[in-house]
């Protein structure tokens, strides 16, 4: 073996020498495969590279309903859910909480590909599921009967998926599992739990629409603290008092940091007006009282939101009727639930000082 040979006369390599080679040998070995399979020809868009993709990870009962499958498991076991899965692959599942969010991320990678055919950055979809790969045939059906470009499959067979999350360098995760998304956002990757709408709404074809939370959301919980802690006017002298220092950030700044880098792409290409991707801040602070510090914070980020809603304590559910949002993230249960009510797929961020005190509640 390459560095053991002895006593071989000055021509043999030193073991430096042989790690170098080696080295050089495996990065020829990638420069060929890469070389091949940048030759063939497909007509479907290759998932981008991951170090320049948004990877958004979902899991296979986000993106699907898949009810009734969860019961069989949970009565009857893992291998009767396997064998009801097997049973059932020509059968496909119905769209899930995620699975209209997905379809309008893929809109907004078809329209940055007429723009920048050779540019990836854009969404890569990552199926990230606990299930067993036996699952699997069943998923690809029903993603290739919805016409979906979900290349990335990651399946653990039981095992946790957060590790992988890392792996795949993730931008966002999404799950019906509350405690994988505990998990993810302790691990400070993007995290929501998604919950189904009461209601079926019309959603946008033509555009991304995106609604956040700000405090425990897009910001840190500092605020919340205060609210919980001393009271509302307490928290009004204190955001007017700091209204020139920048909240720090939350878990989903990032996400929205994302969205914005691509709304340029098409502000860049005079799209302006016809951008296929619109942000909303939906929050309970009041305006005249606290609202300064929520914009001076984003400015000084250099983020844009496109539409700005200061409720003052009302409930959100009506507003988000009007918005009709793919997804509204949101770090109260509340105003999750107010929000599924009246039809908005919501998606819990379990985040921040309201997460003790919905526990202690």
């Amino acid at each position: 073996a390459p560095g053991t040979m002895s006593g071989s006369g000055p021509e043999a390599p030193q073991p430096s020498d042989a790690a170098e080679v080696r080295l050089q040998e495996a990065e020829q070995d990638w420069a060929a495969a890469k070389a091949f399979y940048d030759n063939l020809v497909s007509k479907r868009p290759r998932p981008p590279k991951p170090q320049h993709a948004i990877t958004v990870a979902v899991s296979s009962r986000a993106l699907f309903d898949l009810v009734e499958e969860r019961r069989i498991y949970e009565e009857q076991g893992v291998e009767k859910y396997v064998e009801y899965q097997q049973n059932n692959e020509n059968v496909t599942l119905k769209p899930g909480p995620a699975f209209y969010f997905v379809k309008a991320l893929e809109h907004v990678n078809a329209r940055l590909l007429e723009l920048y055919p050779d540019d990836e950055e854009r969404f890569d979809i990552v199926l990230m599921t606990n299930n067993h790969a036996q699952v699997g045939v069943r998923l690809i059906n029903s993603i290739n009967h919805y016409g979906l470009t979900i290349e990335r499959f990651c399946m653990t067979g039981g095992k946790s998926p957060i590790g992988y999350l890392t792996a795949y360098l993730t931008n966002l995760y999404l799950s019906a599992d509350s405690e994988k998304v505990q998990e993810a956002i302790e691990a400070g990757i993007a995290s929501a739990t998604m919950f189904t709408a009461n209601k079926d709404v019309a959603y946008s074809d033509t555009q991304l629409r995106v609604a956040f939370d700000g405090d425990a959301v897009l910001f840190s919980d500092e605020s919340e603290q205060i609210v919980k802690e001393h009271g509302l006017d307490r928290f009004f002298e204190h955001e007017q008092l700091n209204e020139n220092k920048p909240l720090a950030q939350g878990p989903l700044k990032g996400f929205l940091e994302d969205l914005g880098k691509l709304q340029k792409k098409f502000y860049a290409k005079n799209e302006r007006l016809n951008c296929p991707i619109r942000t909303f801040l939906v929050t309970a602070r009041s305006a005249a009282s606290s609202g300064v510090r929520v914009l001076k914070t984003l400015r000084s980020w250099g983020l844009e939101i496109d539409e700005a809603l200061f409720l003052a304590g009302a409930p959100k559910g009506p507003i988000l009727v009007k918005i009709r949002p793919h997804i509204f993230f949101d770090d109260q249960m509340f105003h999750i639930e107010g929000a599924q009510k009246l039809g908005t797929v919501a998606a819990h961020v379990p985040y921040g000082v309201a997460q003790k005190y919905h526990k202690s509640a």
